[in-house]
């Protein structure tokens, strides 16, 4: 059976090498818990008035449409906000010089570099999996008293839809900045 299952995922991981998109940033190891650097980037923003885990929040759609309408190249990862729901695509180092301008449905905005903790997660997109590793960053700031949370937690999404969710890695972050010396005599 073992041998099965791995002659079977052989065609799937050349398939989602074949599939490869540029990446804003590293993956973090599934498992791991590891504070960034995020990159300043460009991002295409989708909102809905619904969390991001609600089947028919159209996000994706939206900013599909705007960046083939635009000729824009996928980036990974995706970043997802979840409530409300958000969705961001990356605009990739050969899409910067586009005019590209917001619409209706896709805001183009630019994120400033920031610095998160981040867990690296192996399997299917779930609220089940977000809220378990979000759980799990949170007993990481009980322990680590050199940072505090800056903003909420949002999703990291490295894979399409057509990647069977045992082989998907995502990952949950949240932004940090270094606890200010008032709260750090607090922890103590």
């Amino acid at each position: 059976m073992k041998l099965f299952l791995i002659l079977l995922s052989i065609p799937l991981l050349t398939a989602t090498s074949l599939l490869a998109y540029d990446s804003m940033y590293e993956k973090t190891p599934v498992g791991e818990i590891k504070v960034l650097e995020l990159p300043t980037r460009l991002a295409l923003e989708a909102k809905s008035g619904k969390s991001y885990f609600d089947a028919d929040n159209g996000l994706f759609r939206k900013l599909f449409r705007f960046i083939s309408s635009n000729d824009v190249s996928m980036t990974t990862p995706v970043e997802a906000d979840i409530k409300p729901g958000k969705m961001r695509f990356f605009v990739g180092e050969k899409d910067m010089n586009k005019n590209l301008q917001s619409s209706s449905s896709v805001r183009v905005t630019n994120m400033p570099a920031r610095k998160v903790v981040s867990i690296g997660i192996r399997g299917g997109y779930s609220e089940k999996s977000f809220i378990s590793n979000q759980s799990k960053l949170m007993e990481w700031f009980a322990k680590n008293n050199k940072y505090e949370q800056d903003g909420p937690a949002y999703g990291v999404y490295w894979n399409g839809p057509f990647v069977p969710g045992f082989l998907k890695r995502s990952e949950v972050h949240i932004p940090i900045r270094t606890r200010k010396k008032e709260n750090l005599e607090k922890t103590k």
